[in-house]
């Protein structure tokens, strides 16, 4: 192994697991204790979130005698309510809780500020630019998560075609350099010449000059076949960032240029989105979604040989989740024991929790499709009633 990676073998032997779990089962071995148990994952911090990670760790259970019931990939969830539901004999699973939560927490976490900033955007294109802040092991998880929570497109190759879809891009500083100080005409200029006529012609304007001064040269040498600038100005350069927008805005209109976009890059996250939203054409957003804090989930036993048991926080008993299906608000899903009928919930109350997993088995109808859950999140967003 050459990158310091762990392999897929390694993690569905259960190796990257904390060691504690590993003397837990040698305990419970040696004095014939395995019971029956139902653990539940859930978290209890943050607003609404998006729920990602479900075909990892339906790979990783599949074969183990254990049903799972999770809410369907996409979900969008409340602190409080469980996302997913573990029932088997415990030292089917016991290993499998670090690379569980670790699935879970950190794809959660990129799906869920891609969907924040998607939501902010409206109909801004966003597009992820972030794998090249994580190891690149991970660039497709990355790159399927910020999608499947609403970014128009992803730059990496290889989760591009992991998802399915065709990498988006403009171009970078050093295409800019390697033709020289003074000759960005020519690199713009090449670059209309040589790449497929498909690729949206974006090019990037704040390289030796003032972005005014290289946006207005960008138009004039591109012409009609210019779609957009891109303004990727170092946070350190950049003062009123809108006014230079403005600027460029401004100089582009009044020499005929009203068609050509302006992209925006660089250090780009919720406020910046919220601030540009109104005057610029598309957003390529980076560390921000590729480095996003995870969703801190525990999975907690609440259930051991068909009685309720819980640890101090946290409910005992196999719960089930109703939601209505009018707007998504934080306290208005219903949670009570599983088996019980929703009484006294509105005729139009639906449960979230759904067969994963039976028997070790993976449940046909449970869709991991990227494209099913990205349509969810979009739906979900629509109907959800919260204050940021």
């Amino acid at each position: 192994m050459k990158f310091g990676v762990v392999s897929e073998a390694e993690i569905l032997e259960g190796k990257t697991t904390d060691v504690y779990f590993l003397r837990t089962e040698e305990v419970l071995r040696a004095k014939g204790v395995n019971p029956k148990v139902v653990a539940e994952v859930s978290t209890t911090k943050g607003g609404w979130a998006v729920l990602a990670g479900l075909e990892d760790v339906a790979h990783l259970l599949e074969g183990k005698k254990v049903d799972v019931y999770a809410m369907p990939e996409g979900t969008i969830f409340f602190p409080y309510e469980p996302v997913l539901q573990i029932e088997g004999p415990y030292l089917e699973f016991a290993r499998y809780e670090t690379p569980l939560l670790g699935f879970l927490c950190h794809e959660s976490g990129i799906a869920t500020k891609a969907a924040r900033i998607k939501r902010l955007a409206g109909d801004v294109p966003v597009v992820s630019f972030g794998t090249r802040r994580q190891h690149p092991a991970i660039a497709a998880m990355i790159e399927r998560c910020a999608y499947l929570g609403g970014m128009d497109g992803v730059s990496c190759v290889a989760g591009a075609e992991r998802i399915g879809i065709k990498a988006t891009g403009t171009m970078p500083h050093s295409l800019i350099i390697c033709f020289g100080e003074g000759r960005q005409e020519d690199a713009w200029k090449a670059f209309d010449e040589v790449i497929a006529p498909d690729v949206p012609r974006i090019c990037l304007c704040d390289t030796y000059c003032d972005e005014k001064k290289e946006s207005i040269a960008a138009a004039e040498a591109l012409g009609d076949s210019l779609y957009a600038v891109r303004l990727d100005t170092p946070t350190t350069r950049r003062g009123d960032f809108r006014r230079i927008i403005e600027e460029v805005r401004w100089e582009l209109d009044i020499r005929g240029y009203k068609n050509v976009g302006i992209f925006v890059s660089g250090g780009i996250d919720e406020a910046e989105v919220l601030a540009l939203r109104d005057i610029v054409s598309g957003f390529g957003v980076g560390t921000s979604v590729a480095n996003a804090r995870c969703i801190d989930f525990a999975l907690d036993i609440v259930e051991c040989e068909g009685k309720p048991a819980a640890k101090r926080g946290k409910r005992g008993g196999k719960k089930q989740v109703y939601r209505s299906k009018g707007a998504i608000e934080e306290g208005k899903d219903v949670i009570t024991l599983a088996g019980e009928e929703a009484q006294a919930l509105d005729g139009d109350m639906e449960p979230l929790l759904k067969p994963m997993i039976r028997g070790g088995e993976i449940v046909a109808e449970f869709s991991f499709e990227v494209e099913d859950a990205r349509a969810r999140v979009k739906a979900q967003l629509r109907r959800l009633n919260v204050n940021d």
